[in-house]
């Protein structure tokens, strides 16, 4: 790399922090901090702070706008990072999700699982990894579906031949006492393993 300036290595500093807290919660709780993935949230930044971020090896970046991360990408290049979707995904811009993001993680219904599909195949994209945003803090500002509808839409993706699901994801209340956002992430895990029991595991898991 070429001179590093004091905001680059503010950032450096930031995220090797970061891997470091990942490395000694993962080692905690019996994993390796490897199996742990650490996507760095780039939206609202410049395309110039995102290219520091990858040259320091953060190359899977999580944009909450499609236009926004669109004009991002064009500018430094879908193939230098992998680009996930985080934020809430509308109808009329899900063909060009389909094309900017190797992972969209705002999936909350059938009908948008359903078009996410039909765009894949007539855009020639074989397979679109997911992840299902369950809504359990239910917070009017935050997107997700209801618990008690997470079953059918599981079932509903089993026909979806280029959506491959790889997980839940949430968003808790904000707190300022982190401690507080644990039963929310419990109960996701609760509701991955009910999945599981049902024959679910094939979605997000290896055999075996």
């Amino acid at each position: 790399m070429a001179d590093v300036s004091p905001a680059q290595e503010q950032l450096a500093a930031r995220l090797t922090a970061v891997r470091e807290r990942i490395a000694a919660a993962a080692k905690s709780c019996g994993r390796q901090p490897e199996e742990v993935k650490l996507i760095a949230i780039s939206k609202t930044h410049p395309a110039s702070v995102i290219r520091t971020l990858i040259e320091f090896g953060a190359t899977d970046l999580g944009e909450n706008r499609v236009q926004e991360a669109e004009e991002k990408i064009t500018e430094i290049g879908r193939e230098r990072a992998r680009w996930h979707l985080v934020g809430h995904l509308q109808a009329n811009k899900a063909r060009r999700a389909v094309n900017l993001f190797e992972v969209i993680h705002s999936v909350d219904s059938l009908d948008l699982a359903q078009r996410l599909n039909r765009l894949c195949a007539e855009e020639g994209r074989e397979k679109l990894p997911i992840l299902i945003q369950v809504d359990l803090g239910r917070e009017e500002t935050k997107s997700g579906i209801d618990e008690s509808e997470l079953t059918h839409l599981v079932d509903g993706l089993r026909s979806l031949k280029h959506l491959e699901l790889i997980g839940l994801m949430t968003l808790p209340p904000f707190f300022d006492d982190t401690e507080q956002s644990r039963p929310f992430f419990r109960r996701l895990r609760e509701l991955r393993d009910e999945l599981d029991t049902r024959g679910a595991r094939c979605f997000w898991r290896p055999k075996g």
